[in-house]
């Protein structure tokens, strides 16, 4: 099989965990043609924001003394994971000259005091950068061939939207298909960086935050993959979060949509966007666990077998937002308000999660995250009160609690035994939303009522079992 397999920041946190990747790797590559793509060291990425944050503040003491925990720990790391003398040589000088790159960018932010977007991308693309390093020459040391190449190296091309980079996709598919593949016919294992790329201009861009997963899915599409992998420190999809719901179990087999609900819902194992590469060429994906490799995981497809079709697959929430009910007479009938509630709330920076709106049109609900709540409603009160709204009322502490399945559409009784479960548990629904899909429904409760409602669901479908 040709696959791409990408390793998360917690599978290479250690040099006995980068060891043990490497070994899995190579036992894999004596049957395969493999891709590797790693996230950075785990703990690295969040470090490299709050150096650009410290940057930002002026507080160069402390940047200073952050930055150099972080070049300390990769060589550390570079230290005691390799074995041979000639191949740790080789890793140190390769190090030594990526952290000198990062001690440079660093000296010349501090100089000029502030962080641009450019420079944040540049500097938070170090964490993958170091990362290909320590995995590639542990394989090297292990006896593989194997070349560390970051997202720029690899070939993929980007526009110059910092932060949240949209693929080039034409550009990139030929750059990244013709890269690899002379790597690959010579039995070379590419190791490359997630999370990065590079625009037109060569300037280093970003997909944000988990876009390692990303980053595995357009190269796995660029090469015509048999599979993707995405390893982490969990089994797979779960039919809830475990830490709530201790009868929670793996999800052996989803579909794409399915699994992009999961996503968007608060499943922290995949990137919303990852699954974008994949489905033109139905590329299946595995959720799987670096820790567990004998559990295959969670299968996403495009081609579901009749008994993995479930009424609903898991309970999902998201947890800590705020809630705004806009009212107003002058809102019913009237062509475009909704439209300039929402873009008044764009300009502001708000990202709307969740919409409701009453039949009557007088009454437009809305979810925010907890920390976009001030800002929305401030935005709201300035732009639009007295004018075509006549009050906002707030709630400031509200769950997100959404059902997935694909087995809902059409399924007569589903939302009366989601109520009656909520019901039981005395927990009063404030808010509802279903796409005309009927493959999520989702709806809004306190905060603090969310953990029982979501064991309550757990429960209500048999999903432990």
């Amino acid at each position: 099989m040709k696959l791409v397999i990408k390793f998360g920041g917690t599978s290479i946190s250690s040099p006995e965990n980068i060891r043990s990747v490497a070994k899995y790797v190579r036992s894999l590559s004596k049957g395969n043609e493999l891709v590797i793509v790693c996230s950075a060291v785990s703990g690295v990425t969040d470090d490299l924001i709050r150096i650009a944050n410290l940057v930002q503040k002026g507080n160069k003491d402390s940047a200073d003394r952050l930055s150099k925990a972080i070049i300390n720990k990769h060589k550390q790391l570079a230290k005691k994971l390799i074995k041979n003398v000639k191949t740790r040589k080789k890793l140190s000088e390769k190090m030594n000259s990526d952290l000198s790159d990062l001690e440079g960018l660093l000296h010349g932010m501090f100089l000029l005091g502030e962080v641009t977007s450019r420079s944040s991308d540049y500097l938070i693309s170090f964490g993958e950068r170091l990362s290909i390093n320590l995995v590639s020459f542990a394989l090297v040391d292990l006896g593989s061939k194997s070349v560390p190449l970051t997202g720029k190296e690899s070939g993929i091309v980007t526009d110059s939207n910092f932060g949240e980079a949209k693929l080039l996709s034409d550009t990139t598919r030929l750059r990244v298909s013709k890269t690899l593949q002379k790597y690959i016919s010579r039995r070379t294992i590419p190791v490359i960086g997630g999370f990065a790329g590079a625009d037109q201009h060569g300037n280093i861009t970003t997909f944000g935050r988990g876009g390692s997963d990303y980053t595995a899915t357009i190269i796995a599409s660029c090469i015509k993959a048999d599979e993707v992998w995405l390893m982490s420190d969990v089994d797979g999809l779960m039919t809830a979060d475990p830490k709530t719901v201790s009868a929670a179990k793996v999800i052996k087999e989803v579909s794409y949509t399915e699994a992009m609900e999961m996503a968007l819902f608060g499943a922290k194992q995949i990137h919303p966007r990852a699954f974008e590469p994949l489905l033109e060429r139905k590329i299946p994906l595995r959720i799987r666990s670096t820790f567990n490799t004998k559990n295959e995981g969670t299968l996403v497809t495009g081609h579901l077998r009749p008994e993995t079709k479930k009424t609903v697959k898991c309970v999902s929430v998201i947890r800590h937002n705020g809630l705004i009910d806009v009212r107003g007479g002058s809102m019913v009938g009237a062509p475009g308000t909704a439209a300039t509630i929402f873009s008044t709330l764009a300009k502001a920076g708000v990202n709307i999660m969740m919409i409701s709106q009453s039949p009557s049109e007088s009454t437009i609900s809305i979810i925010v995250k907890k920390n976009d709540l001030d800002r929305a409603v401030n935005t709201l009160e300035l732009n639009l009160l007295g004018k075509i709204i006549k009050k906002v009322d707030v709630t400031a502490d509200v769950a997100i609690v959404a059902l997935v399945g694909s087995g809902m559409r059409g399924t007569v009784g589903v939302a009366s035994k989601i109520f009656s479960a909520a019901a039981r548990k005395e927990v009063n629904v404030i808010m509802i939303a279903q796409g005309s899909s009927e493959l999520n429904l989702a709806f809004v409760v306190k905060d603090s009522d969310c953990q029982d409602v979501v064991r309550s669901l757990h429960s209500e479908f048999n999903l432990g079992k």
